[in-house]
Parts: C-alpha cells; sequence; structure tokens
C-alpha cells in the first residue's frame, strides 16, 4: 500500500475528467440519436467511482506520507496539477447528480469552493514571479482556466446561471490572458518530451468554452459558440500533425491530460447539433464523437494494462 499511495499523482483525477466527459457525450447522443441510455450513465457512474477512489487514495497520502504530496504540489512545473482535484469533483457532481441529487448538489458546493479558493491561492502564487521558462507550460490553465470552465457548466447544470456567468468570466480571461504567454514559450524552447502531454491541456479551453457558453445559453447556437468550435477545431488538427512528436514521450498517466479535450470537442458539436447550428458542425458531429471514444478507449486500454503490471511487480 505505501508503495501505491507513493505513486498516486493528483494527475489521475485526469481520467475522471476525460471519462466524464466522454458521459455527457454518450448522454447527449441519447437525446439526439437515440444511442442505448445504458451507455452514458454506466460512464458516468465509472467517473463518479474513478473520483472516489483517487480522492480517497490522495487523501491517504496526504496522511501517511504529506512530505512527498507537499514536494508535488510546491514543484514548480508539476504542482499545478492538482487543481484536477477540485476540477474533477465538479464533474464528478454532475455524472452523480441525477441519480443521487442530494450527492450532487454536495460535491458541486464543495467543488465550486475548491476551485474558487485553489484557483485564488495559485494564481497568488504566480504573481510573485520567479518562473523560468521550461516551467511556463498549460499546466497553467488548471486552476483558473479548467476550474473556471468547468465550474460554469456544473453552475448551469445545477441551474445556477447567474454564478456560471461568474465562473465563466475567470475561465475565459484566463485564457486568453495566458494563451499568448504559452505560444511564445513554443515558439522560443522546445518542450522537453517528459512534459509533451501537458499540450492536452491546450486542446482543451476552446471546447470547454464553448460547451460552458452553449450551456449557459440554451437558446439557438450563435456565431460565439461557433467561433470556439472552429478554435477548437483547428488546435485538434495541429495536436493531429504533432502526434509523431508527442508520442516520443512514453505512455503514462500523463496521457489523461488529452482526454479532456479529447472529449469535450464532440461534446461541442453535439450540443451545436442539439441548438440548431446545422451544416457543417452536424456532418462533424458523429465523426468527432467515433474518434474521441476510440482515442480515449486506446488510453483507458493502455492504463489499465500499465495498472497490472504494477501490480504484478515483485515487492521491494
Amino acid at each position: 500500500m505505501t508503495s501505491f499511495l507513493l505513486h498516486m499523482r493528483p494527475m489521475f483525477f485526469g481520467s475522471v475528467l476525460g471519462i466524464g466527459g466522454l458521459a455527457n457525450g454518450w448522454r447527449m447522443a441519447t437525446r439526439l440519436w437515440g444511442a442505448p441510455m445504458l451507455i452514458g450513465e454506466a460512464l458516468a457512474v465509472l467517473a463518479f467511482g474513478l473520483w472516489l477512489l483517487w480522492s480517497v487514495l490522495y487523501a491517504l497520502k496526504w496522511l501517511l506520507h504529506p512530505g512527498a504530496a507537499r514536494a508535488e504540489l510546491n514543484h514548480p512545473a508539476q504542482g499545478l496539477i492538482a487543481a484536477l482535484a477540485p476540477v474533477s469533483t465538479l464533474i464528478a457532481a454532475i455524472a452523480i447528480g441525477p441519480h443521487v441529487p442530494l450527492l450532487g448538489w454536495s460535491l458541486f458546493i464543495a467543488g465550486t469552493a475548491g476551485v474558487a479558493l485553489y484557483a485564488a491561492w495559485s494564481v497568488g502564487g504566480l504573481w510573485q514571479g520567479g518562473r523560468v521558462p521550461q516551467e511556463v507550460t498549460p499546466i497553467l490553465y488548471l486552476p483558473t482556466v479548467g476550474g473556471g470552465l468547468v465550474g460554469a457548466i456544473a453552475c448551469a447544470t445545477f441551474g445556477q446561471t447567474a454564478l456560471g456567468w461568474m465562473f465563466f468570466g475567470m475561465g475565459v480571461m484566463s485564457w486568453l490572458s495566458m494563451e499568448s504567454v504559452f505560444i511564445t514559450r513554443l515558439f522560443q524552447h522546445t518542450l522537453p518530451a517528459a512534459q509533451r502531454s501537458s499540450l492536452g491541456m491546450e486542446l482543451a479551453p476552446p471546447a470547454v468554452a464553448c460547451v460552458a457558453y452553449l450551456t449557459l445559453t440554451p437558446g439557438p447556437a450563435d456565431k460565439v459558440a461557433l467561433a470556439l468550435f472552429g478554435y477548437g477545431c483547428f488546435l485538434a488538427l495541429v495536436m493531429a500533425r504533432l502526434v509523431p512528436w508527442l508520442r516520443q514521450q512514453p505512455f503514462g498517466p500523463g496521457a489523461w491530460g488529452y482526454t479532456f479535450g479529447v472529449a469535450t470537442l464532440p461534446l461541442a458539436a453535439l450540443k451545436l447539433t442539439e441548438q440548431g447550428a446545422g451544416e457543417p458542425v452536424t456532418q462533424m458531429a458523429l465523426a468527432l464523437f467515433i474518434a474521441g471514444n476510440a482515442i480515449i478507449g486506446w488510453i483507458a486500454l493502455r492504463s489499465v494494462i500499465g495498472v497490472f503490471a504494477f501490480l504484478r511487480r515483485p515487492a521491494g
């Protein structure tokens, strides 16, 4: 158990975002195309189960190995991955809310509070400066951009539209202010292979912003939503062009960093279709949905194989 806890990383919460995003896509596919409801709800329960598992293990790590957990949190390049804990709590709330409303509301309240507090704490640290270019990666998006935009989706889902627009503002303004910083760093400094999975977080903001915007404005889709979706599609093409370069990083838990954007881009296409965007989005929706399921399924399969390989290793 000690060895397993020491290998527990906040990045594991990324699986909740990927599976939870896929669950929401299947829920939408049920409404649009009559896809089996059981698939979406099974994925939602799986996302909640993963969140519960990682939460318990991460809490035990802080309880039994506080030095190791604190060292991770203070790491200049990787520390802010801990933002996935409150963000995944919101995903878990959306996943379980339709089945256990009281639990869903409790997680929603805890998640929104956690996102706001952790974002303020992390930005307060960033404003003090002292970072070198090698420490500036899209991981810095997680507390404010990821937290703000997922917070907006969760607020809209739980009927808190005014609060949702506030979180949307936090997410979008943080994204716009940091985007040029990351792109400039990428232009000037090669991203080491060990950090390249962080680019998966570069893919997510426009897609998540599109879903958040559409969830907050349930009327007909407008040009703002289409513009956000278009930028998300462009980034997906860039990521596809980079696949050989990205694969120079060995497979590991960081691969889940790709999955939220991969799951949310087809979800954005499905929501645009539902809200009357018309062509060419309706033609793209099915292809993106199939691709998202295939990519996340492959990452999940590789992860399960990796877990079994870890468990079968000789002790010591």
